[in-house]
C-alpha cells in the first residue's frame, strides 16, 4: 500500500470517527462529557448495591467494578455499532472506492476514543480511592491494543453476518447478556466453582479485565499463560474476521 493511500485512509477514518462522535452526542447538552460521566454513574449505582455484599472478598470494590466495566463497555460499543455500519453507509460504499473494512475500523476506533475520555474519569477515581500507580501499569496500553484487535475481529464477523442475516442483531443482544455475566464484571470469580468457574476464566473478555485489574490494583503482571491466551484470542479473532470479511466482500456489495 502506497504512502498516499495510507494518508487517505487515515484521513477517512478520522472523519468517520468524528462524524460518529458528533452523531452520538448531537442532542446532548453535555456531549462528550457523557463518556466521562457514564462509567462514574454506573460505578456509583453498582457500588451502592454490591459493595456490602462483596466487601470481604473484593478490596476497593468501586475500582474493581469500574475497571471491568470500562473494558466491557468498550467491547460492546465497538461490536454493536459495527453490525449496522455497512447498511448505515450503503450510499457512500456504492459511490466511492474505499475498502469496506475502513467503515468497521472507524466504528471500533470510535469506541476506543470514547474509552480514552472515560480513562480521564478513571484516573480521578484512582486518586480518590488512593490507588497509587505502579510500574506494571505501563503494560496497560498493550492490553488495550489486544482488546482493540479482538473487538475489531469480532466486528468484522458480525458486520458480515448482519448483511446476510438481519436477526444477528437480536441474537447478539441475547448473547451479550450471557457474556456479561460470564465476565465477572461485578462479582469475584473466587465465589464460583466447577465448570462455571472454568468457563469464566477462559472467557477472553475476562482475561483482559483480570489482567487490567491486576496491573492497576495490585501491580501484578499477567502470567505467561494468560499473556499467551490474550494474544491468541486477539490474533485469532482478527485473522478470522479479516479472512471472512474479505472472502464475502463481493457478495456483501451485491446484498447491500
Amino acid at each position: 500500500m502506497s504512502r498516499e493511500k495510507v494518508k487517505q485512509y487515515t484521513f477517512l477514518i478520522r472523519q468517520l470517527t468524528a462524524r460518529e462522535i458528533r452523531r452520538k452526542y448531537a442532542r446532548s447538552y453535555l456531549g462528550i462529557l457523557w463518556s466521562v460521566l457514564n462509567p462514574l454513574l454506573s460505578m456509583a449505582v453498582l457500588s451502592l448495591i454490591f459493595s456490602r455484599m462483596f466487601r470481604r472478598s473484593i478490596e476497593n470494590y468501586p475500582i474493581y467494578y469500574l475497571t471491568g466495566y470500562l473494558v466491557w463497555q468498550t467491547f460492546t460499543a465497538a461490536t454493536v455499532s459495527s453490525m449496522s455500519t455497512l447498511a448505515d453507509n450503503k450510499t457512500l460504499l456504492l459511490k466511492v472506492r474505499f475498502p469496506m473494512e475502513l467503515f468497521i475500523l472507524a466504528r471500533v476506533y470510535t469506541a476506543m476514543v470514547n474509552l480514552a475520555y472515560s480513562l480521564l474519569a478513571y484516573g480521578v477515581m484512582l486518586a480518590v480511592f488512593r490507588v497509587r500507580p505502579r510500574p506494571a501499569l505501563l503494560l496497560a496500553p498493550a492490553v488495550f491494543l489486544l482488546l482493540f484487535l479482538f473487538a475489531l475481529g469480532i466486528s468484522y464477523l458480525l458486520s458480515a453476518a448482519c448483511v446476510f442475516f438481519g436477526d444477528v442483531k437480536h441474537l447478539y443482544t441475547v448473547l451479550l447478556t450471557l457474556w456479561m455475566y460470564c465476565s465477572a464484571i461485578f462479582y469475584p470469580v473466587s465465589q464460583l466453582e466447577g465448570i462455571m468457574r472454568r468457563v469464566v476464566e477462559h472467557n477472553p473478555l475476562y482475561l483482559y479485565i483480570d489482567c487490567l485489574r491486576g496491573l492497576v490494583m495490585e501491580g501484578r503482571l499477567p502470567t505467561p499463560l494468560a499473556s499467551a491466551q490474550m494474544f491468541l484470542w486477539a490474533a485469532g479473532a482478527y485473522l478470522a474476521g479479516t479472512a471472512v470479511f474479505r472472502r464475502k466482500r463481493d457478495r456483501m456489495i451485491q446484498k447491500l
